[in-house]
This record gives structure tokens, sequence and C-alpha cells, in this order.
């Protein structure tokens, strides 16, 4: 045992190396947060420069945003069991929530994918106008960040399947949870700072 390990706490917290890497994630958040408020301030100044595309409120539609915005933000919900379950030691449990977590971010991709496309058909695209170009990069580049955490949920998932639950996995699984939590607060912003306020204005 390390001469740094606790014997109480939450077991991703108990070696150091889980301390310090969490730690390690939360600084390399703090990075993320300044990289989408950088795409967030290009989009608002290209905000209106739609040339002769389409408006954001014509194209915008209200139930499949609120579709979306479900399914992410329940998978945030799921996300915060799967981490009850693994603090309660059940693995099973913990893999349960964590694969209906990844369905959920799934089909939020599905949705953006579809929305994407029918931009495209209507004349909207990442070459039609400034605004667009700020649009589908914002919203491109959350999307890919969420395609990345469905791919790192299925490694992990293989990774819980074969190692069960140690202090390793337990601080991955951990990390991981931090990461969705993040992308779901950057979807709060989008959907109000980029849908609702396209829709009205």
């Amino acid at each position: 045992m390390s001469a740094h390990e606790l014997k109480t706490g939450p077991l991703e917290y108990r070696t150091q190396e889980g301390r310090m890497s969490i730690l390690g994630f939360w600084i390399f958040l703090g990075a993320e947060v300044v990289l989408f408020a950088t795409l967030f301030a290009t989009y608002a100044v290209l905000f209106g420069r739609t040339a002769d595309a389409p408006h954001p409120g014509e194209l915008f539609e209200i139930k499949t945003t609120l579709i979306m915005t479900f399914l992410l933000l329940t998978s945030s919900f799921t996300c915060g069991i799967a981490i009850h379950e693994m603090r309660r030691g059940s693995l099973k449990g913990l893999m349960t929530w964590l694969i209906i977590t990844l369905l959920l971010g799934l089909g939020f991709l599905g949705f953006e994918i579809y929305e994407f496309m029918h931009y495209a058909h209507e004349g909207a695209t990442l070459q039609s106008s400034a605004f667009w170009s700020g649009f589908f990069v914002l919203a491109g580049t959350h999307g890919l960040h969420v395609t990345v955490g469905t791919g790192w949920a299925i490694l992990l998932l293989i990774q819980l399947s074969r190692r069960g639950l140690t202090n390793v996995t337990n601080r991955k699984v951990f990390i991981i949870s931090l990461y969705w939590h993040f992308l779901d607060v950057v979807w709060i912003f989008i959907f109000t700072g980029i849908y609702l306020i396209g829709m009205v204005i």
C-alpha cells in the first residue's frame, strides 16, 4: 500500500495518483472553458451575418432542440446514478447506468446529425455565411466532444468488464463523469444562447 493511500473516502480519491489525476483533469476542463468561451464570443460577433443564407429563426425548431436537451440532461442524471452505484461497490449497477448514459448520448448525437443534415438541405452550411460558420463550428465542437465521450465510455465499459472496480477504474469513471457533466453545462449555454435567442431575434 502506498504511503499516501487513504483507507476511507471515495475509492477514486484514496491514492495520491488518483487525487493528482482528478486535479489534472479539472485543470484540463479549465482549458476547455477557454475554448468554448472563445467559440461563443466568435458566434456572438458573427450573429445576424447570414448573407443570403436562411435566418436561424427560419430553421431552428424548438421540438428537436428540446428533445436533444432532454436526452443530454437526462444522461447527466444517469451518469450521477452510475457514480452512486460505483461508490456503493456495485459493478453491475455502475455498468448498467453507464450504458444508459451512453445510449442517451448516442441519441443526442443522432438528433444533432439529423439537424445538421436538415440545415444543409435548406441551404445553411459551413460555407453559406459567417453566421452559419460560427454556428457549425460551435455546435459541431460540442458534438465532437460528445462523440469522444461516448467512445471513451465504451472503452471504459470494456475495461470495467475485465478488471472490475479498482482504484484505477473508479478514478477513470469519476473523471469521465466530470467530462460528461461539463458537456451538459456547455449545452445549456448553447441551448439558451444559440437556439432560444436565434428563434426570437
